[in-house]
């Protein structure tokens, strides 16, 4: 009731100028949504077709070989899987309990003063462009920290590959873990307290558990950051013209998904050589965003079944 006269259904609906612009901008925003889909579309079939081109090309049997040499007609899915996870382990064997100190740190420990001076800094690290830290890697990980420990070190090897993809991980998963830890209710913290434990116990045995949701979830996405990466693997593990297929020398060259799609999309593996070698560029391409795909169904998923609701 306004005064003494009800309201009716077209006083709540606005002036027709006001529908009109909201109707107007309903459809801009639907169209601008629907372009990310149709991009995403087209880029599947775009794979799908030079995929299954690659495949009538090749024998199976080349899918299963003792290497990665598309010129030579030798495309071992192995060997660019394992450089891949071998890559992989080793980023978030640097990443994760880096990156979770941080989050522990920033949340817990740190002033609000510091965290406002901190966390940007350590965010820095996610703006350095990929291949600084490729050069990085070969010009001081491997001879100033790789070979001044540990004998028969390769100069390109897939150990600083996976360090330098870890110094990239680590300010992602620090960000997201530390807005999980922030998310946790300040009254479980107070409850700890309340019953005596520790600022540590409190750490360990009531935020972690309660935040523990948001803390895969960051693990998740720092493994798909860095089976993604590219130009560290490309300048850092070396074997840009092929690899022996490798499930444990991680101080020797190696071969990931993203470096081998490099190498043949630069042409720095010959130019000539199979004819399907082209073609194996989208078809990795498509593995590639399935096993992506696959991560984030699997971390969504897991992120349901463990999240605690306040």
């Amino acid at each position: 009731m306004v005064g003494t006269t009800p309201l009716t259904v077209a006083d709540l609906q606005g002036t027709a100028r006001r529908m009109r612009r909201d109707k107007t901008m309903r459809v801009v925003f639907g169209a601008t949504a629907s372009v990310s889909i149709i991009v995403s579309l087209l880029i599947i079939v775009s794979l799908t077709r030079e995929a299954a081109s690659f495949i009538t090309k090749v024998e199976l049997g080349s899918l299963w070989d003792i290497g990665w040499f598309p010129r030579r007609g030798s495309f071992d899915l192995l060997t660019l899987f394992a450089g891949s996870l071998l890559v992989t382990g080793v980023a978030m064997v640097v990443a994760a309990p880096l990156g979770l100190g941080a989050a522990f740190y920033l949340s817990e420990y740190a002033s609000p003063r510091l965290r406002r001076t901190l966390k940007p800094i350590i965010e820095v690290l996610a703006g350095i462009p990929s291949v600084v830290i490729g050069f990085f890697a070969i010009s001081f990980i491997t001879p100033d920290l790789l070979s001044r420990f540990l004998d028969d070190v390769s100069f390109f090897n897939l150990a600083a590959a996976g360090i330098g993809v870890g110094i990239l991980t680590l300010p992602l998963i620090a960000s997201v873990s530390e807005d999980a830890m922030r998310a946790v209710p300040a009254s479980l913290r107070e409850a700890a307290y309340g019953l005596g434990s520790r600022k540590a116990t409190t750490c360990v045995r009531v935020v972690f558990p309660a935040a523990v949701s948001g803390i895969v979830a960051a693990f998740i996405i720092g493994i798909s950051r860095a089976i993604g990466e590219t130009m560290v693997v490309a300048i850092a593990a070396g074997a840009t013209g092929g690899s022996l297929r490798n499930f444990t020398q991680i101080f020797d060259p190696g071969q990931t998904l993203t470096a081998a799609m490099a190498a043949l999309g630069a042409g720095t593996d010959q130019v000539k050589g199979d004819d399907a070698a082209f073609q194996s560029l989208y078809f990795l391409g498509l593995l590639l965003f399935g096993v992506t795909l696959l991560l984030n169904v699997i971390s969504a998923r897991f992120v349901r079944r463990i999240r605690e609701r306040y």
